[in-house]
């Protein structure tokens, strides 16, 4: 089985009536999101929500929970994210267990949002990659007042080894070894550029795509299920439109206007393209997880083909030739 197998509309609508005590309309719209499934849902009294059903396996309770507290950190200090619901009893995360006819049983665990609207913002002049910044600062200024036990840490002998190790015995045979012998490699390169810097809560997910502009209130930071503890360069890099080089005016701007919050740590800055390589290797070790899904050859052809490990093996070498000199 795959991990949304026993999902259902109808368990859905089941899990979050009594989990909330809402009494909801009977349609369910999901949205496009394929690591987790998430739906948006009205009440009775035409409240919109949205509900998002954890991808089991991927996180804990404990981290999940996590994200949840960063989430209620940053409302705490006026920062504008989207918290979950609580229910009676102030729990904000719930689970439900599903059962099919031959006894195979999977465990859900969700949680419930206001359903907030806004349009992509992508930034273009001075102001906006300052705004950008602002937002960042402000962000990383709350997260530094906790620590994060339980998220992935964004360092490459922590999670790009681990997934090195995931994904060494999916590549083709005929490409194992050099898979293998080149990651382990550029890791031991990389390595020595990540010591002795501060690391704290980040978003870890960052992308023009997880931030919206809300007309009459201003950006919106949304999507927080990437959570992880790391350099805060990681929440900057994702926004630029380019490599390091090719991007050093929308950089600079990010950073003043973070500095405006909290100062930057710009040795960090020399980890940018480092943190793209362990990038495709974090989401080749994500497609891995999800191979097994319903219609995940669909949206993916042909991954784990020998045709697609020699792509991702060049998209290796042509980050490692290109983008890590500075390292």
């Amino acid at each position: 089985m795959s991990g949304f197998d026993l999902l259902t509309p109808e368990l859905v609508l089941q899990a979050v009536t009594q989990a909330w005590g809402f009494s909801l309309e009977s349609s369910l719209s999901p949205f496009p999101s394929y690591i987790n499934r998430v739906y948006g849902l009205r009440d009775d009294d035409g409240r919109e929500y949205v509900t998002k059903f954890y991808r089991p396996g991927r996180w804990s309770y404990e981290a999940i929970l996590e994200e949840h507290r960063f989430l209620e950190d940053c409302r705490e200090a006026e920062l504008p994210v989207v918290v979950p619901v609580p229910d009676e009893e102030g729990f904000t995360l719930q689970d439900v267990i599903a059962v099919d006819d031959e006894g195979n049983e999977e465990e859900y665990l969700f949680a419930l949002f206001p359903k907030r609207g806004g349009r992509n913002f992508d930034a273009e002049g001075e102001e906006e990659w300052l705004r950008l910044g602002r937002l960042l600062g402000r962000l990383h200024q709350v997260a530094g007042e906790r620590e994060a036990e339980h998220r992935l840490v964004l360092h490459p002998q922590e999670t790009t080894m681990s997934h090195i190790r995931e994904l060494s015995d999916l590549v083709h045979p005929d490409l194992r070894v050099e898979f293998e012998d080149f990651c382990l490699e550029a890791v031991e390169r990389i390595s020595p550029a990540f010591e002795g810097l501060d690391y704290q809560r980040i978003h870890g997910d960052c992308h023009r795509g997880n931030i919206l502009d809300r007309p009459g209130e201003g950006l919106l930071l949304i999507d927080f299920d990437d959570m992880a503890v790391g350099p805060a360069v990681q929440d900057l890099w994702l926004l630029l439109p380019g490599r390091r080089d090719e991007c050093s005016r929308e950089l600079n701007l990010l950073v003043e206007g973070y500095e405006e919050f909290l100062s930057f740590p710009r040795r960090s800055l020399d980890l940018i393209e480092a943190l793209r390589f362990m990038r495709i290797l974090h989401y080749s070790a994500w497609c891995a997880r999800q191979r097994k899904d319903a219609g995940f050859f669909k949206h993916f052809p042909g991954w784990g083909s020998k045709a697609y490990w020699t792509k991702e093996l060049e998209d290796l070498k042509d980050q490692v030739r290109l983008g890590l000199s500075a390292v």
